[in-house]
């Protein structure tokens, strides 16, 4: 930890520090503010930021008493601490409560339920196998661009039954949807909308087409969409909101997890060699990489009425940020929090798929894309040796790199 920004941390009025800063993020050094407001002020009030105002929920159980109380809280109008351009609105069922929320959640859950995850694992290790296997040796590359775009890339072509010789512009646009100064990024928005623009139309015509497919035949997320009551009669922009939620969803945290483990592993050598030694342990480090990796930062709400939290009375209508990075790193709940131990006891007991209705949809698949990616590189490599700067994105949302130079050493 930065011993520049604990001493900020711990310095400045509490009243006075703002989380939703996008520069803590990319520098790595938001770690003292949080567990300030964890120790002194787990619900804190925020009162002038580049969002507006909002409430800091620190602490883990808080957290989930928050996430799962959608009477009292609700996810109307958007998830991220950053509101929605009022002139180009894109909704989608994250952002919305019940009961309109499970009906838009259950028409796409068959992409990742059991049976048709079984039928990807032997998709995802051929891929895995050949994205590894062409990774030059003896030379310095972009693990970020090389390893996790193109594997999450690869998958979500997949579930999407996206041509595959297209598929990176679904990495673009899960970056033009994530990199809005509304997320702490640097686009603001009428130079995002061209290219969303773009996607809605690609995949207007694709819905367009699979609505003549047979879905007992086609399993893809558009033709289930395609064929959907609550989904094939979305307006445009909604049906865009959706897009977005899938594609970021099954993009920017899977990816950023892959990236984070290699990271991580490098910070933690020992444990680097404790996975040498018992490759087996890759089923353990698997949910721990999503605890300390926590590749989304934070979910809002927005209260429904006046609701009291520690002593703190929350009024109706205000922004509720619930920091699941910092609920990761909550020692009171988690042993050695700020540790990265591929052996940890109850691995799975993290807040980085969020809690309640709302908890992530394709925790399963995110996982298993670890597993099998880490069963391969083990089987390969010695060592993935980061031999540079890691660079993160500039966001408040995604916790992500932009760059992480490695070497492979094979076995």
């Amino acid at each position: 930890m930065d011993e520049t920004s604990q001493m900020d941390a711990y310095e400045i009025p509490i009243e006075a520090i703002n989380v939703s800063d996008a520069q803590l993020f990319k520098t790595d050094t938001c770690w003292p503010y949080f567990q300030r407001l964890r120790e002194e002020a787990p619900i804190h009030y925020c009162a002038e930021s580049d969002f507006g105002p909002y409430w800091s929920v620190t602490r883990f159980h808080d957290i989930m008493a928050v996430d799962k109380n959608h009477q009292d809280f609700s996810s109307m109008g958007g998830v991220s601490i950053g509101n929605r351009s009022p002139d180009f609105e894109a909704p989608n069922f994250i952002s919305m409560d019940p009961p309109v929320h499970a009906g838009q959640r259950k028409s796409v859950t068959g992409v990742v339920a059991p049976m048709n995850l079984a039928k990807l694992e032997a998709v995802i290790r051929q891929r895995v196998i050949q994205i590894l296997d062409q990774l030059p040796e003896n030379e310095e590359f972009n693990w970020v661009d090389k390893v996790s775009i193109e594997l999450t890339t690869q998958m979500l072509a997949t579930i999407f039954d996206f041509p595959f010789d297209e598929r990176r512009k679904l990495t673009a646009w899960s970056d033009l949807a994530t990199s809005s100064t509304a997320l702490g990024g640097v686009l603001p928005d009428e130079e995002r909308r061209e290219g969303l623009m773009e996607c809605l139309a690609y995949f207007t015509e694709l819905r367009n087409e699979r609505a003549n497919w047979d879905p007992k035949e086609h399993n893809d997320l558009i033709t289930l969409m395609a064929h959907n009551p609550t989904m094939n009669s979305l307006e445009p922009m909604e049906y865009l909101g959706n897009l977005l939620l899938l594609i970021i969803g099954g993009n920017d945290t899977t990816r950023n997890s892959i990236s984070g483990g290699v990271f991580a592993l490098n910070l933690f050598p020992e444990q680097y060699e404790k996975l040498r030694q018992a490759p087996a342990l890759v089923h353990s480090m698997v949910p721990e990489i999503i605890r300390w990796q926590t590749p989304l930062t934070h979910m809002r709400r927005i209260a429904k009425r006046d609701v009291e939290l520690h002593g703190q009375t929350i009024k109706e209508g205000d922004k509720v940020v619930m920091w699941y990075l910092s609920g990761n790193r909550d020692e009171s709940v988690i042993k050695d929090a700020t540790q990265f131990i591929i052996d940890r006891e109850n691995p799975r007991r993290h807040l980085s798929f969020g809690y309640g209705i709302h908890r992530c949809m394709g925790n399963r698949l995110a996982e298993m894309q670890l597993r099998v990616l880490w069963e391969e590189i083990m089987r390969r490599f010695h060592t993935i040796e980061v031999v540079g700067n890691a660079e993160r994105v500039s966001s408040n949302f995604i916790r992500g790199y932009s760059q992480l130079p490695v070497r492979v050493h094979r076995i």
